[in-house]
């Protein structure tokens, strides 16, 4: 028997469209999101004692970025201006390159906010959100008089 794939743009939805349009055109590729909507790509993970945002943003440096908490509101957000100058020949020639983006995320009261650390390694942003430790209800005995 032979399996035959059959490429039916009728049978998949809208979104599957769209991604197949995005994904098979070159000059619309992964760069696409970052440059159309300004912001990389994050992955958010839960440990047992604290989540972990990571944000992908290759070519920066530490310096870039700036995260701020502001009430259960953080906000990640960086700023890179780079300045190419080619002096060798008479003409001087400039290339600018900006690069900018925001993210903020609500942080819910499960998070220690005075504990929040990040690091940059590898062109990818760790932020780290540990958990605050729970409460537990201590049993109290109660003696009958």
């Amino acid at each position: 028997m032979t399996l035959v794939k059959v490429n039916n743009p009728v049978a998949k939805t809208f979104d599957g469209l769209l991604n197949d349009l995005f994904n098979e055109m070159p000059a619309l590729g992964k760069n696409f999101r970052n440059e159309t909507f300004g912001f990389p790509p994050v992955n958010i993970t839960e440990h047992a004692d604290a989540y972990q945002i990571e944000v992908a943003a290759p070519g920066m440096e530490k310096t870039d970025f700036n995260l701020k908490l502001d009430g259960n509101l953080l906000t990640i957000s960086a700023d890179k201006k780079q300045e190419t100058k080619d002096e060798t020949a008479k003409a001087i020639r400039r290339e600018f390159s900006y690069s900018s983006f925001k993210r903020s995320f609500t942080l819910d009261e499960k998070i220690n906010a005075a504990d929040i650390a990040a690091k940059y390694e590898n062109g990818v942003l760790k932020v780290d959100l540990p958990k605050k430790e729970e409460v537990k209800a201590v049993a109290k005995e109660i003696s009958i008089a």
